[in-house]
């Protein structure tokens, strides 16, 4: 048998997994790499998030990447180069954390790499006839394989896609594995890039679970910052948007978008929610005349408040979810602020009080998608719609 093949089944037949999971987000400020001991599967999956780091990208690796990002006319060289270069910058620093941790290459039975996402595409958003949902994500993760030595799962996206999903958002299926709880209704939400949330009810019915986009969470606020604030690349604990005065003419504006009132589950991304949206917005509610701040505060006011909207839309206004928060979202005190006060009967926690560290969330979420590509079977959601019944990701051998 080939020798991949035996350490594979030698892994599927161990009490406990080792699994890396990493996640690259939109925002672009480098690799989550979470070492995760994992036993179980399905409703049975426990996880130990044994160490976890964020290896900073430098500004010359972000200027690359931001030159293929989310572009239609992206330079299909850079786009082919990038795709092996991630892959290799990504094993590089697997390899030096878990040196600086003390675990050697073999102790580790896969690797979960979320790849880097350059451009989504679903159907509601491209409105092409005769095209399919769609989503890219680089960073080979047969470079990461041979680099590191270590199986490599990859490209989930895909699978999803091709069961009749957008693609987006995964975190579904590992929210409901982990943190799913008999009798109370749960809002996983998460406000990266793009802000989403899990919906799981307390009665743990898996047909009424779901998971969606629900609008611009950092990714508006991160490219302001950038374009406008030389050598900053997001408003640390808001310093900017508390100093600004929200405008309401420009919030009206920036909440018009058919993408904000279709229903659930549904994604987007940047593709959407740039620089050109908010001049749009900017000129139709003659703002273009506003200063930073107050752009930066009515910025922040609109993510806030399509998180609140989503949120009353699924739970009505009288109902109590409680919210387990994460992503860099979630560190911004401004918005943090907004929600609770748009949310009064909610009630408000991070994934801390789960165990899990909020920064780590969504590499440790890749860790169990590929840990239930080994060991686990498809979920079944039922008919849920953008929640196909599946186990994703590709597996990568290291030779």
């Amino acid at each position: 048998m080939n020798a991949n093949w035996t350490r594979i089944f030698r892994t599927i037949e161990k009490q406990e997994r080792l699994i890396i999971g990493l996640m690259s987000g939109t925002s672009l400020d480098g690799l989550d790499i979470a070492l995760c001991r994992i036993s179980g599967s399905g409703a049975n999956t426990k996880v130990q998030v044994q160490d976890f780091k964020t290896i900073s990208y430098d500004n010359a690796f972000k200027a690359e990447v931001k030159s293929i990002f989310s572009k239609r006319d992206a330079d299909l060289q850079m786009v082919c180069l990038m795709n092996e270069k991630i892959g290799l910058l990504h094993a590089e620093m697997i390899l030096q954390a878990i040196e600086a941790w003390g675990v050697k290459p073999e102790d580790i039975d896969v690797i979960a790499s979320h790849g880097q996402t350059i451009f989504h595409a679903p159907a509601s958003l491209h409105q092409m006839p005769n095209y399919p949902n769609a989503t890219l994500q680089i960073g080979d993760g047969d470079h990461i394989a041979v680099k590191t030595g270590i199986v490599t799962i990859s490209d989930f996206r895909q699978k999803h896609i091709a069961a009749g999903g957008e693609g987006a958002p995964l975190a579904v299926y590992g929210d409901y594995l982990l943190f799913s709880e008999k009798g109370e209704d749960r809002v996983m939400l998460n406000i990266g890039g793009i802000a989403n949330f899990t919906y799981l009810p307390g009665d743990n019915d898996a047909t009424k679970v779901f998971s969606t986009d629900v609008g611009s969470g950092n990714t508006l606020m991160d490219q302001f910052v950038q374009h406008h604030y030389k050598g900053l690349y997001f408003d640390e604990n808001a310093t900017i948007s508390s100093a600004g005065v929200i405008n309401d003419s420009l919030l009206k504006e920036l909440m018009q978008n058919d993408f904000l009132i279709a229903g659930f589950p549904k994604t987007t991304g940047p593709e959407l929610f740039n620089l050109k949206y908010l001049q749009a917005a900017q000129e139709r509610s003659n703002t273009t005349h506003l200063s930073k701040g107050d752009v930066m505060a009515t910025l922040c006011r609109f993510s806030s408040q399509v998180i609140i909207n989503a949120i009353n839309k699924c739970f009505g206004n009288n109902l109590s979810p409680c919210i387990y928060m994460s992503g860099g979202g979630m560190h911004n005190p401004l918005l943090v602020k907004q929600l609770k006060d748009g949310l009064p009967n909610a009630k408000f926690y991070t994934t801390d009080d789960l165990q899990i560290n909020p920064d780590a969330k969504e590499a440790v979420l890749f860790a169990v998608l590929a840990n239930e590509t080994l060991m686990g079977t498809a979920i079944d959601f039922g008919s849920s719609t953008g929640v196909p019944s599946i186990c994703m990701g590709k597996i990568c051998l290291p030779f």
